[in-house]
């Protein structure tokens, strides 16, 4: 990132922003601000030289800036998306690609077993290893009327893409990740403080903090790190595409503003390198100030 030091609260977009709305899952063309993936201020220094990373969910969002933060840091990166992203992953491939790095856009369904296992398959058979596994994908609806409005097919697909996709990745993936590698789920500030509006959604960030600590204790003898990421409030395509509200989106952090992708990023990015090499079962808060456990 930039090396000159900003006042954090005022370091990017402040709400109040534009009322936008978007089908799910959204994507970044018409969202105002645009969001920061780090085009313009990420600055990689070797961290990551000639790792294979996969990361689902990297046409946009917090996704897009590791895939960026990755390749710069000298990784190649093959990420996921679904079929109505495809713009999206494509301006993802050219930044990978203008780093210097190999991009790979494989469309995939996380939700569906079958589909993780072929991206497992893709991967090792176009780098012959997997040294980063970032689980980012997710899905969220907010329902402000109560559990009432929680419907089995929102349930399912909450679930499904923000667990069953994660567990079946970490399992697949695992054989063929080698000493030295690891493994980076994220979670949410929402695990901790969960806002009843996203009750299913935070119900999985729960879980994917326990699965973090207990996996870690699982691969922790082949020398695989596990470990989890906790955003707060980021300004990314899935807001304007789940939230009914948007103009006040983040107002609730004690910064006063969201977050953008390129703040996430170096978090991915120092839990991948071998500064992070003692660094196994724990979850980096990044809330903006808001407190956690």
């Amino acid at each position: 990132m930039g090396d000159t030091p900003q006042d954090p609260t005022t370091k990017h977009p402040q709400p109040e922003f534009a009322q936008q709305d978007q089908e799910t899952p959204g994507w970044t063309g018409p969202m105002d601000p645009r969001p920061d993936h780090g085009e313009d201020s990420y600055r990689g220094s070797g961290l990551l030289q000639n790792r294979a990373a996969v990361v689902t969910g990297g046409d946009s969002g917090i996704g897009r800036a590791v895939a960026l933060a990755y390749a710069r840091e000298g990784a190649d990166v093959l990420f996921t998306y679904l079929p109505t992203e495809a713009e999206d992953a494509k301006e993802t491939v050219r930044l990978v690609e203008e780093a210097g790095r190999r991009g790979l856009a494989v469309q995939c369904d996380i939700r569906e077993e079958e589909q993780c296992r072929r991206l497992v398959e893709r991967a090792v058979a176009e780098f012959g290893r997997i040294d980063v596994l970032v689980n980012n994908a997710a899905y969220q609806m907010s329902q402000p009327e109560g559990i009432q409005d929680i419907t089995t097919e929102q349930f399912d697909r909450v679930v499904r893409t923000n667990l069953y996709g994660m567990f079946w990745l970490c399992k697949m993936a695992a054989p063929h990740i080698p000493s030295g590698g690891s493994i980076i789920n994220t979670t949410s500030v929402q695990a901790y403080q969960p806002s009843p509006h996203l009750l299913d959604y935070a119900m999985t960030k729960g879980a994917i903090v326990t699965f973090t600590k207990g996996l870690a204790q699982m691969l922790v003898e082949d020398g695989i790190r596990v470990n989890a990421v906790a955003p707060g409030p980021v300004w990314t395509p899935l807001i304007p595409a789940t939230l009914p509200d948007t103009k006040e989106f983040g107002k609730q952090a004690p910064m006063g503003r969201p977050a953008q992708p390129a703040e996430m990023a170096p978090a991915y990015v120092f839990l991948a390198s071998e500064h992070a090499s003692f660094i196994t079962a724990e979850i980096m808060n990044a809330t903006g100030g808001t407190p956690l456990p």
